[in-house]
């Protein structure tokens, strides 16, 4: 049997860089591996100048004032991704103006999304017959609320929602989506 000499075995500087250099692999990889998951429950920033977030249409694509009003006429209720990408109906108010409220397409009820009614004039729900006027209010249950209101605001042709934490109008009452 051979006897190691002390020049055989690593010195242990040597040794604690290989630690190291092991440790520090490890860790690369799984914080690189945790960003994303971080991200996606980090709940989303408002984007753009007025505060809100960026309208978008059926296909993702930002919506622009000019755009949409060449394509809505007066009256018009039509749906855009809104505030945590939930559906938002931008209202037409004339030739040349979007209102400035948005009404959150989700019946109170069970959650189904609320189709425009243009002929009863107003939105009804298929799935229980929950009905709401022009401005979202509830006018026949079961839905126990009124539609959720968002604010609507153009900056530089861009189309934004931002929420709506003022009194309802419609009720006098405070939000309940907030």
């Amino acid at each position: 049997m051979t006897q190691m000499s002390s020049s055989d075995v690593p010195s242990m500087g040597r040794r604690q860089f290989m630690n190291l250099l092991t440790f520090g692999s490890a860790t690369g990889v799984a914080l690189g591996a945790l960003y994303p998951v971080s991200q996606f429950f980090t709940p989303l920033r408002a984007s753009g100048g007025g505060g809100g977030t960026t309208a978008k249409d059926e296909l993702g694509n930002a919506v622009t004032a000019s755009g949409w009003l060449s394509k809505h006429p007066s009256g018009d209720r039509s749906l855009v991704q809104g505030l945590k990408g939930d559906p938002t109906y931008l209202i037409v108010d004339g030739d040349d103006a979007i209102g400035s409220f948005g009404l959150n397409a989700i019946c109170t009820h069970l959650g189904c999304v609320v189709p425009w009614n243009s002929g009863a004039n107003k939105f009804i729900c298929p799935c229980h017959g929950s009905q709401y006027d022009t401005n979202g209010k509830v006018v026949r249950g079961p839905a126990p609320l009124s539609l959720a209101l968002a604010h609507i605001n153009i900056d530089d042709d861009n189309v934004f929602v931002s929420q709506w934490e003022e009194t309802d109008f419609r009720t006098g009452d405070k939000p309940w989506w907030i």
